[in-house]
């Protein structure tokens, strides 16, 4: 949590004693929400490699080693079945800001447990293709609203010494969801009947239930509370946070940076989605094209494309067993997670970026380039492309993965927080909705498809490289920081000397409240030393 002016006591400032557990318990809960997210996408990608889906909604094909059921599903329902879900995140994502903004973020992610349960009761009585795709879109759209609220929630309530860690773990409860889905398609792919699909769909009801149901337990945001003038109310919400009473200094302390950076920023009429986008002193329209941006380079890594087609993938190249081979990159993303969830505290943000964009990039070039010179046969080769595959997912697993959350959970003022995230989340779905429904098309063989196979690796290396040089040029260094003091990070840095001014905001522990009631000497001073 940010920081007040300096109270006396341990407190929630730099000198916080960092043992508030029950507060980052109840905060790291809300990543559960992120176990709906992968499990959901990470279904798909066994699922229209199934016998049974495919005997339902398939069409017959000419038997072979890399199709053994004699069935396949055309490229276009193909494209439109994976897609679809990312449709409705992306429509979920946008309406995630008036969602939060009306309701609160506590309960705006009950209502999107709702929405979600609807699709999948949609999908798994389906008996026809098209009450199949609306079932997909509105479980789209019930995940769409958790991947804004969820990032949201935890940035506003966790302590501000291990808030990079605590958002991380919505990622990690993704590669969990994704890891879940790999291993519960592998245990149900050989049925002969509907149950085959339906039982990893419906399963999706229980991760609904526990985050609904946890949610009575969780405190509102103490921000989303002094933003609707609710100070009684956000006093006892971080007092359950910090475990401190509601009338401790520390506490009041907190409330009252909180309520002069809002005023500052409705004094300036920041409150609207054209104001997302206004060049002024707070760099408002940097800050949103940055969360806009990083949320599409983490999609257009390429990541997608191996839990969203990774099975059938997999087979097309020769690759042996890949129901277990897509097991295997999800173990390696699950507990690859784990370092960036420590590293992204202890190394920052800005570092882990440049460096997982780095190791990306050669892997996934190394992949392309191997892959078009070995033969389906050559199992040393094929070995060779799933060892880099998971090197690859590793990489990203500890930087992009949960690192792009952190940014857009923690770089925007509150006032426009909630718009610019569902802005930023919207973008992610976009991107993710427009690489489902192309790839099929890129890299499927037959007539009207580009037939790239494993050389749409060259594609991914080539944004990868995107990546970097985005990030050098447009992330800023916010370890360690209140969500206020990042807003003066911006006003008196760039990404590039942000580490410098942060280490300043650190050791002279300067705050909104400082600087907006007196203090502009010190402020001054630290930008000199920029």
């Amino acid at each position: 949590m940010p920081a007040g002016p300096a109270a006396t006591g341990g407190g929630i400032g730099p000198s916080a004693p960092k043992s508030k557990i029950s507060g980052i318990i109840m905060t790291a809960f809300a990543a559960f929400g992120g176990i709906l997210y992968g499990y959901d996408t990470g279904t798909i990608s066994g699922i229209i490699a199934m016998q049974d889906f495919l005997k339902l909604f398939g069409s017959p094909i000419e038997k072979s080693t890399t199709n053994p059921f004699g069935l396949y599903l055309p490229t276009p329902k193909e494209s439109l079945v994976v897609s679809i879900l990312s449709a409705g995140t992306f429509f979920g994502a946008l309406w995630g800001a008036p969602t939060a903004d009306w309701i609160g973020r506590r309960i705006g992610i009950m209502v999107s447990c709702v929405v979600f349960v609807l699709g999948i009761a949609l999908q798994t009585g389906a008996s026809t293709w098209a009450t199949f795709i609306v079932g997909r879109f509105f479980a789209g759209f019930g995940v769409g609203l958790v991947s804004t609220l969820i990032p949201m929630y935890q940035s506003e309530c966790s302590p501000k010494w291990i808030r990079g860690a605590v958002v991380s773990g919505y990622q990690w409860a993704i590669t969990i969801g994704l890891l879940l889905a790999a291993v519960i398609n592998n245990a149900t792919k050989d049925r002969q009947n509907h149950s085959a699909w339906r039982i990893p769909i419906s399963i999706q009801f229980i991760w609904a239930f526990i985050l609904f149901v946890g949610m009575f337990w969780l405190p509102e945001t103490p921000r989303w509370l002094i933003k609707n003038n609710r100070s009684d109310d956000a006093a006892k919400s971080l007092s359950r946070l910090t475990s401190l009473p509601p009338d401790d200094p520390e506490v009041q302390a907190e409330l009252e940076d909180i309520r002069v950076a809002l005023r500052e920023e409705q004094e300036r009429g920041e409150s609207s989605y054209l104001d997302c986008f206004r060049w002024n002193k707070n760099k408002i329209a940097f800050r949103t094209l940055s969360g806009i941006f990083i949320q599409a380079w983490q999609q257009l890594t390429g990541i997608n494309f191996i839990f969203y087609f990774g099975t059938t993938f997999f087979q097309r190249v020769g690759i042996k067993n890949p129901f277990l081979t897509q097991v295997a990159t999800n173990i390696v993303n699950v507990f690859m997670t784990l370092p960036g969830m420590w590293g992204v505290e202890r190394f920052g943000r800005r570092s882990l970026l440049l460096w997982g964009a780095v190791v990306m990039c050669i892997c996934e070039f190394l992949v392309a380039i191997i892959g078009v010179t070995v033969s389906v046969d050559d199992g040393p080769g094929q070995r060779s492309l799933v060892a880099l595959v998971c090197i690859y997912i590793a990489a990203f697993a500890s930087t992009w993965g949960p690192i792009a959350w952190v940014i857009t959970g923690e770089i925007f003022p509150l006032e426009i927080r909630a718009k610019a995230m569902s802005l930023s989340v919207a973008s992610n779905w976009l991107w993710n909705w427009a690489i489902a429904y192309a790839t099929p098309y890129l890299v499927n063989p037959g007539a009207g498809n580009a037939n790239l196979g494993v050389k749409v690796f060259f594609i991914w290396g080539s944004t990868c490289a995107g990546c970097i040089i985005f990030t050098y040029f447009c992330i800023p260094e916010t370890k360690g920081l209140s969500l206020e003091q990042v807003d003066l990070l911006y006003q008196n840095s760039t990404p590039i000397t942000s580490a410098r001014y942060r280490r300043e905001l650190v050791a002279k522990n300067l705050h909104v409240a400082d600087v907006l009631t007196g203090h502009e000497a010190d402020e001054k001073d630290v930008k000199e030393h920029v």
